[in-house]
């Protein structure tokens, strides 16, 4: 409807007037989720009938997420989050694989698009909502699908195409509660030695993908004497906001959206959202854009680097699984590892530690069975442990064996190269 008086927010309960029978409802992903209102549709299952709720990476375990409300509502996932994992384990909610950017598109094709469930900052003296930490996947769909919004006065106000008038929206309500902070863990040695490695290869203007935790804050820490460096990445978070307060990422060399850092969603501490309120330096854009492949292609000198839990000796990595069992999703990592390939001087890297806690190798000869491969060998361009950078591209079978050997853990290489020979990689 239109009309709706800014000064005259509904209850989160008035969500459940709006959710028909067989409704598919979209929830953002992490900070996007509004608590309120999806506190509202638990209390309310019982009035719901075979409705969907779609969404990545969800922070909170919830009940209809655990199964507690089977043929009324329940969740599917595209990547799994602290609030799903445990549940898709056990077989309550269902896990769709998918690049991010593509979610949006599979969301067009496969659901029937009811409802937009978003947590949103309170509108301004215009009547404008922002989406705060996000755009993703929902902002594809401002103007085309209804959305009922959750005004926390907590979320910070953003900038970019995540913004929305009163007039475009079927109801709202208010809240006021703070954001679940994400502090990553302190680098350690091994941590401090791969970013080292990355960082001398990183030049000054190159534009950076980076993903969230303890190496990619390393690497972040690590760049702080380079220059004119810009963003274009899925995550903002709190190492690359010290980036720019340093005065090393200004954007300035960038060929798209020059001087912006640009993101699709946003996570980290209650210092990172304060800086983030109304800093129209920073802007949210649909991942549709964002992690679109040809779009990163377009920005030279692009880097991006994730991380990924095996390797193989042929260089497949599988990202999204530990020992073989599911453990996130395949997220952006190959958007932006296709991206930075056709790149005018463009780098991918993928990071991780030789060996896992248990000491068990991470380089390995095959994949774990159950992994399923997230970058496949012809995309895979840099692999880097604390022990080197495994330069991949363009390298036949047996080079590749060669270069990943001399990165794992010294106690794993003869055998390796025993297992190479036999597989017939080396001779």
């Amino acid at each position: 409807m239109t009309g709706i008086d800014p000064d005259r927010p509904g209850r989160a309960a008035d969500v459940l007037d709006l959710v028909p029978a067989g409704a598919d409802l979209i929830v953002p992903v992490h900070h996007g989720e509004p608590h309120t209102v999806m506190d509202a549709l638990e209390a309310g299952a019982g009035r719901l009938s075979g409705v969907r709720v779609h969404q990545m990476d969800p922070v909170r375990e919830r009940a209809y997420i655990r199964g507690e409300f089977p043929g009324r509502l329940e969740h599917v996932g595209y990547f799994l989050g602290p609030g799903s994992r445990r549940a898709y384990w056990n077989g309550t909610c269902d896990l769709v694989p998918a690049h991010f950017s593509e979610v949006p598109r599979l969301l067009r094709e496969t659901t029937g698009l009811d409802l937009v469930l978003a947590s949103a900052s309170p509108p301004d003296r215009h009547g404008y909502f922002s989406l705060g930490t996000n755009a993703d996947y929902v902002a594809s769909f401002i103007g085309n699908v209804p959305f009922f919004l959750e005004a926390n006065a907590q979320m910070p106000r953003t900038s970019g195409q995540n913004r929305l008038h009163v007039s475009q929206v079927t109801g709202w309500c208010e809240a006021d509660y703070p954001l679940d902070e994400t502090v990553a863990r302190p680098p350690d040695e091994r941590d401090e030695r791969i970013a080292a490695f990355v960082a001398e290869r990183v030049p000054d203007g190159a534009c950076l993908q980076v993903g969230v935790g303890r190496i990619p804050n390393a690497l972040l820490g690590a760049l702080r004497d380079h220059r004119d460096l810009g963003v274009h990445t899925e995550a903002m978070s709190d190492g690359l906001m010290d980036l720019v307060v340093r005065g090393a990422l200004t954007g300035a060399r960038k060929h798209q959206r020059p001087n912006e850092h640009v993101a699709t969603f946003c996570v980290g501490t209650r210092r990172f959202f304060d800086w983030l309120d109304d800093n129209s330096a920073v802007s949210l854009l649909p991942v549709e854009w964002v992690n679109n492949p040809r779009v990163i292609a377009r920005e030279p000198r692009m880097v991006s680097i994730n991380a990924t839990s095996e390797v193989d000796l042929m260089g497949q990595a599988a990202s999204e699984t530990i020992a073989g069992r599911y453990w996130s999703g395949s997220g952006g990592q190959t958007d932006f590892a296709r991206g930075a390939m056709y790149s005018p001087g463009g780098m991918a890297f993928l990071v991780t530690h030789a060996t896992t806690h248990d000491g068990v190798s991470r380089i390995t000869l095959q994949l774990t069975p159950g992994s399923p491969v997230t970058t496949l060998k012809n995309t895979v361009d840099h692999v880097v442990t604390e022990y080197g950078v495994a330069e991949l591209r363009g390298q036949s079978l047996a080079r590749r064996a060669e270069a990943l050997i001399a990165i794992a853990h010294p106690d794993h290489r003869d055998r390796l190269r025993h297992d190479a020979r036999e597989a017939g990689l080396l001779r």
